[in-house]
């Protein structure tokens, strides 16, 4: 008992050195903690606002109106996952990286772009219609060097081995799916997935990343968008199903991998597809009446895809807080209020080896 508890108040301990960070004048403070982004729409905050031929925004009503009070980008009606996160972690909220004029970077950067997949080819990363996960890692390096330039070489290597790096990709991948899904069996795929998302962490972790955040692929194969395509089929989309399944049950298996081939890796995986699936299936249990129809948009399930805002005659709910689902794809903030707490602090149920506040704390 007294063992556990010298362990938790350590943790605790840790935990409050780490919230008091801030930056200097060109210096960092010793615990100061960077977060930086990647990811698809869960995650953007803003990137495809600036993106000439973008495949999807939110910068329109009613996107951001709970939070915001404007459209920000975001594809919610407030706050997102990273959003949360960087508050528990005592930062500021992290701007999009292709916000022009934006060069502070010591806090993080947030480079997800909605529709980006692990592969270029997922709804024509290579035609600049989304920022796919390669080009996410590219700007990273950009911003290394803007980092280097502010706080030198040395602080610069701290910093980036102290970060958060926070990554959510790959539903677009078996949403879409790619161009190239049929040529490949669907474990083939999956993997071709999975080893590019790896690929982009290990150039992170040679560029001196070394604390990384990992969010499974959500229950989006019972999204409003599925249901409404699969209404005479019982409402969920089998082959989304199969792969997301696949996905989710071989990525903890790389990531602990990973971490025997390299060194000082260290991670945080979330199960974000149990507990999404939770929360679609028993709504009443977490404070939610509807998990099946959208907030907003229009058609069967208000599912249609991109319908928000966008299509003449959709509709918007009276009360989003008792929604699960915001448009046709994406969740709501309360929703993502409640993921961003288990992701942040929940238990071996939910995070595999523990949670992201232990891995800000870990040495």
């Amino acid at each position: 008992m007294e063992t556990s508890r010298s362990h938790l108040c350590l943790l605790v301990f840790c935990f409050i050195i780490a919230q008091t960070s801030c930056v200097h004048q060109g210096s960092l403070k010793k615990n100061h903690i960077a977060l930086f982004i990647f990811g698809d729409s869960l995650f953007d905050v803003g990137n495809n606002n600036y993106l000439n031929h973008p495949i999807a925004l939110a910068n329109f009503t009613p996107y951001g109106t709970t939070y915001f009070h404007y459209p920000s980008g975001r594809f919610s009606n407030g706050r997102l996952i990273p959003d949360f996160i960087a508050e528990k972690m005592k930062l500021p909220l992290i701007p999009p990286y292709l916000l022009p004029g934006y060069h502070e970077f010591t806090n993080g950067a947030n480079f997800a772009s909605a529709g980006a997949g692990a592969l270029l080819e997922t709804h024509l990363g290579d035609k600049g219609m989304v920022v796919d996960l390669n080009t996410q890692m590219v700007q990273m390096k950009n911003v290394k060097k803007e980092i280097r330039k502010q706080i030198g070489d040395a602080q610069t290597c701290k910093l980036l081995s102290k970060a958060i790096y926070l990554i959510n990709i790959g539903a677009n991948d078996y949403l879409g799916p790619s161009p190239v899904f049929n040529s490949f069996s669907q474990k083939d795929y999956v993997a071709m997935v999975l080893g590019n998302l790896t690929s982009v962490v290990k150039d992170i972790y040679k560029i001196g990343g070394r604390k990384f955040g990992f969010i499974g692929v959500g229950a989006f194969d019972c999204s409003p968008s599925m249901r409404a395509l699969e209404q005479n089929k019982g409402g969920c989309n089998e082959v989304l199903s199969s792969l997301t399944k696949l996905h989710n049950e071989a990525l903890p298996k790389i990531l602990k991998e990973m971490q025997s081939q390299l060194k000082e890796f260290q991670y945080s995986y979330f199960d974000f597809y149990t507990t999404f699936s939770e929360r679609i299936t028993n709504p009443l249990k977490y404070g939610f009446k509807e998990a099946k129809v959208a907030c907003c948009g229009a058609g069967p399930y208000r599912g249609i895809v991109s319908s928000c805002g966008l299509v003449k005659g959709y509709e918007v709910c009276e009360d989003v807080n008792e929604y699960v689902f915001f448009d046709s794809v994406h969740p709501t903030e309360k929703f993502y209020d409640q993921l961003s707490h288990l992701i942040w602090s929940g238990g071996h149920n939910v995070n595999i080896p523990y949670n992201l506040k232990t891995l800000v704390c870990a040495n």
